[in-house]
């Protein structure tokens, strides 16, 4: 035993995936040991991108150490075999045969040469193989098809889910092999499984999107190594899953000119700033008239178009109010009130807001406009982009003048309407 100021704080070694996006949520890439629990809708994309993972690492040197048959320094490695100086990297598949993964595997263009495949659901075969092969990384597709022995439940049962995850927990950190864990999802699209599944894992994943859209989202909601809430955005295409550098252009709708009841927000992901259409139409309702919201918190929603019946004096009392956040993304943080307002109530006047034009800010209930958290952040990643109007709460307005970016800085939302009126 030891006081916390006589260790040792090192950082940990991170070995990159080969997927850019897929290392960002991560934290920069995969740890030794960890534990990461990967869940998502059927037919989302999990095992193809995790397949495209474990073929990028099965073709990476292995850093520093000596494997049976081959060293990182010299020699070639056996094609296939378990020797050579690679990253050893091991896909269990539960769900599926080899030859089906073999058949993904050719569809994706993958090669395949140095990634050991094996089709087990017990666990203590899993443990031997892992004992045996002592891989760098192990895919376990997925957990909820493991059992052990030890138990007479059904593989998926809670007991079982909880204590698989739990042995091959211990065996990451005794070994040093870093495993992901596929889980299934329930209908909520929450985690299925008893909830000390997250707990015992380092690294909690949730691959999220629209089965009929080409785009996902990775979203990080547990990391022991890295920032939570940070995503990565891919896009399906005929060779799997491929990152998307600039995500914004993904959330803006491509209008020719612009048009009523449209909003840009510039939202906080984790660590990136991400430019996103908010959407709104309001249209003639009947005596109970309608509110709904895609991607945004429908009760939030209500509240907001009180603050601005009472404060700004515009009412939508009869009127049905939609919102949407266009591409499928889904907000969470305050700092879009600002945006869905202003939205509304160009939608309900006819009048579209300037080309160029965005806004973030938290509305309260008095009418008043907060800051954002980073809103400089904010600001610079607009200009960059070429939005040249900004409306943002005084808090947030930049103490230097940004090039090329004109900024309204409002403290009530009354000010933020007589803005947008005048502009």
């Amino acid at each position: 035993m030891a006081t916390l100021s006589e260790i040792e704080a090192a950082d940990v070694d991170r070995t990159p995936t080969g997927q850019p996006e897929l290392d960002r949520v991560l934290g920069g890439g995969i740890v030794e040991g960890g534990v990461i629990l990967i869940g998502g809708d059927p037919g989302i994309g999990k095992s193809t991108l995790l397949l495209q993972a474990a073929e990028t690492l099965s073709g990476q040197p292995a850093p520093g150490r000596s494997q049976a048959g081959g060293s990182p320094s010299g020699g070639g490695p056996t094609p296939g075999g378990p020797g050579g100086p690679f990253l050893k990297v091991l896909y269990v598949t539960g769900e599926e045969s080899v030859a089906q993964v073999a058949l993904r595997a050719r569809r994706l263009g993958l090669s395949g040469t140095h990634l050991r495949v094996m089709a087990e659901i017990q666990l203590e075969k899993i443990q031997a193989a892992l004992a045996s092969e002592q891989p760098a990384f192990c895919v376990i597709d997925s957990i909820q098809t493991v059992y052990s022995d030890q138990l007479t439940s059904a593989p998926g049962s809670v007991a079982q889910v909880r204590e698989c995850a739990a042995q091959l927990t211990r065996t990451a950190k005794a070994s040093g092999c870093a495993i992901v864990l596929v889980g299934h999802v329930t209908k909520e699209g929450a985690l299925a499984g008893p909830r000390v599944l997250e707990h015992i894992v380092d690294t909690v994943l949730y691959f999220e999107g629209d089965t009929h859209s080409s785009f996902r989202l990775v979203r990080a909601i547990k990391n022991r190594f890295g920032a939570v809430n940070e995503i990565g955005v891919f896009a399906m295409t005929e060779k799997g899953l491929k990152g998307v550098s600039n995500p914004s252009a993904i959330f803006l709708s491509t209008h020719g000119a612009p048009v009523p009841g449209s909003c840009v927000l510039v939202t906080l992901e984790g660590t990136r700033p991400l430019l996103v259409e908010i959407q709104a139409l309001v249209d003639a309702g009947g005596p109970s008239p309608r509110r709904l919201s895609v991607g945004l918190d429908r009760d939030r929603l209500a509240m907001l178009l009180a603050v601005l019946h009472r404060h700004a004096g515009v009412s939508c009392s009869d009127q049905d109010v939609f919102v949407n956040a266009v591409g499928g993304v889904r907000i969470s943080e305050p700092a879009a009130d600002l945006a869905v307002l202003l939205a509304i109530q160009g939608s309900l006047r006819g009048k579209a807001l300037p080309s160029g034009f965005f806004a973030f800010g938290e509305v309260g209930l008095a009418g008043e406009v907060r800051p954002a958290p980073r809103g400089q952040e904010r600001l610079k990643e607009a200009a960059k982009l070429g939005f040249s109007i900004a409306l943002v709460p005084k808090a947030n307005a930049p103490k230097k003048p940004i090039e090329g970016l004109t900024v309204h800085a409002v403290e009530r939302i009354e000010e933020a309407i007589d803005v947008v009126r005048g502009l």
